[in-house]
Order: structure tokens, then C-alpha cells, then sequence
């Protein structure tokens, strides 16, 4: 298995094809081999994405233990596939990765499992044919996210006396078919539902980006400007939102103006939030690097590991958001 793996490592910049890919070096320091883990990650779109390479990087490090292989895939599945492919081929000990959309995965799950090589899930999780493909999945829960966000708009509308008016909802989608694009939507049509004054006016997808967002928002205001609120659904969506509504002459503020709710709690939307222009910032946890070092020195030890580990959240609102919070902020 060793001799096969430095093979690999030799003929490593060639097996990726264009990908980016990083490489440690073997951990000779500490008297042992190093555990070889290939990370996939779905991309670099959003800062909360870098930091959850970022972390990922420094919880697997050469330093931990660790020799570290690792793939952007540019937010195309293909290549993540691609990535696991050559994981497996340089018989790597562990496979992580971030899944761009929830199915397509069962067969290269396959492969892995027949290679003998754990497979972690982190930030959003997979629809798997067999649940023994993967070993477990550490990341949000995403569709409690939504259900903090709904409440509280609700409690805040019923604050201002709004529940007898209608209540004008532009919605802006993630990547349509992530896990946490199809729970945090469907946090917010569940309370469409049960909340008769509230209204939809308009869905589109966003795919998690501040350019596509303006530009989609763009688009929206030139049918309309009657916007009560606007469920973005991360910081990169609601700041390119908020670009597009200011451009056009709309106020983003809770008390007066458009009441803009937001995911992540990225340092710049925790900023916009102390501002009021994002009324409500519903936080999802990017530092998952050390959860997974824990998983995976637990497995090496032949320990048994939880199967679904969530990652612990807040939010962020208006009203109650301070310096100091967001101070401390380290992403």
C-alpha cells in the first residue's frame, strides 16, 4: 500500500489534469506515517467557502499528522468525481468531501468502498442509495437554519403589527439542488404556507454568488419594486441583492425598508447586519476542520464515530448584534 501511494505522489501533477492540488509533505518528524487524506472541495465561490478550506487545511496539516491532497473543483461535480477518482487511485487512508448537489454520487461511493477507504461528508450533505457508502457527514443542519430564520421574521412582523398586511417575499435560491438550497427553501415555503398574508413574488436562483445575485435582483426590480422582504439564502446572495436594491433607490433597514434575512454570518454580513441592511443573519459554522480531524483519529483508532455530527450555530440579528461580536469574528 506504501509503495503503491508514493508511486502515486510522484505522478501526482499529472493525475489532475488542470485541477488545483495541494500536496504536504510526508510527516517524518513524528516517527510515523502520515494519514493521507484527498479533500474535495465544491469550490471558492463565497468567503465562507475559503474558510472552510482554510480550515480544513489547518485542522489536516503536516503538523496534526496528516499528508493532505486536495482539489477545487471549481463548483462542477464532474470534477469532484474526477478528484475521488484519483484519491482512490493514489490509495489515499481517508476521502472528504464537500458535495456540490445532494445525488449522482453512488458510484464513485462505490469505488471507494471497495477500495477500503472511509468516506466523510462535510458542509452539505448526500442522497445515497446505501448509507454504508459514506461513514458519516459532519456539517449544518440546514433546514433548522431555515426554521430560525422563518420564526424569526414571524416574530418580527408580529412586532411591527404586520400580520394583517401582505407581506411581499422575493426569494433567492442557492444552487438549486444542494442539500442546504432544498431545506432552506423549504423552511421558507412551509411558513409561506401557514402565514396566509405572506406572498412570494418572486424565486430565483442566485447559485450562492454575489455577481449572479445582482444581476438576477437586477432583473426582479425592473418588474417590481413593492418588496417587503427579501430571504436570501447566504451573506454572498444578500450582498449582491443589497447592491441592486440600493442602486435602484430601496432601503435595506428592518425598521423602515426592505427586511433583507441572510445565511452564513460571514464577518462582512455580520457588518452589513450591525448596519441594518441585513436584518437577520442566520449562521452556518464553516470551521468543520477540527470536527473531521476528530472523526478521523477516532477511526484510525478503530473507535466507533457518530454517523451525523452537526456543527454548533447562532444567529445574528439587528436588534441585539454588537462590535464586540463581530470583533471576534475570524471569518
Amino acid at each position: 500500500m506504501i509503495a503503491r501511494r508514493l508511486v502515486a505522489v510522484l505522478f501526482l501533477p499529472f493525475l489532475f489534469c488542470g485541477c488545483a492540488q495541494e500536496a504536504g509533505s510526508m510527516a517524518g518528524t513524528t516517527g510515523k506515517d502520515p494519514i493521507v487524506v484527498g479533500f474535495s472541495q465544491v469550490g471558492a465561490e463565497s468567503e465562507w467557502r475559503v474558510a472552510n478550506t482554510e480550515s480544513m487545511k489547518a485542522a489536516l496539516s503536516e503538523e496534526n499528522g496528516y499528508e493532505l491532497f486536495f482539489d477545487d473543483a471549481r463548483n462542477m461535480q464532474e470534477n469532484q468525481i474526477r478528484a475521488m477518482r484519483n484519491f482512490i487511485q493514489q490509495d489515499v487512508d481517508y476521502i472528504v468531501f464537500s458535495p456540490r448537489v445532494e445525488t449522482g454520487w453512488d458510484s464513485i461511493l462505490q469505488e471507494a468502498k471497495e477500495a477500503e477507504i472511509p468516506v466523510i461528508v462535510i458542509d452539505r450533505g448526500i442522497v445515497a442509495a446505501d448509507d454504508s457508502l459514506y461513514r458519516a457527514y459532519i456539517g449544518s443542519d440546514f433546514r433548522e437554519e431555515g426554521e430560525k430564520a422563518v420564526k424569526w421574521l414571524e416574530d418580527i412582523l408580529e412586532k411591527q403589527e404586520r400580520t394583517g398586511e401582505d407581506i411581499r417575499i422575493v426569494h433567492i435560491q442557492g444552487t438549486l439542488g444542494s442539500s442546504a438550497q432544498i431545506s432552506r427553501t423549504g423552511a421558507l415555503e412551509q411558513a409561506i404556507q401557514r402565514n396566509a398574508n405572506w406572498r412570494m413574488i418572486e424565486q430565483e436562483c442566485g447559485d450562492f454568488t454575489r455577481a449572479k445575485t445582482y444581476e438576477v435582483m437586477g432583473a426582479i426590480l425592473k418588474r417590481t419594486k413593492d418588496i417587503d422582504v427579501v430571504y436570501c439564502e447566504n451573506d454572498g446572495e444578500a450582498l449582491g441583492a443589497i447592491d441592486a436594491m440600493e442602486e435602484a433607490g430601496l432601503k435595506c433597514n428592518p425598521e423602515d425598508g426592505v427586511i433583507v434575512v441572510s445565511f452564513d454570518a460571514t464577518k462582512k454580513g455580520l457588518e452589513y447586519c450591525f448596519e441594518g441592511r441585513i436584518a437577520l443573519n442566520v449562521e452556518c459554522n464553516p470551521l468543520q476542520g477540527p470536527y473531521v480531524d476528530e472523526i478521523i483519529k477516532k477511526l484510525s483508532r478503530g473507535e466507533q464515530v457518530e454517523r451525523k455530527k452537526f456543527v454548533d450555530e447562532t444567529l445574528f440579528d439587528f436588534y441585539t448584534i454588537t462590535k464586540g461580536m463581530i470583533e471576534k469574528r475570524g471569518y
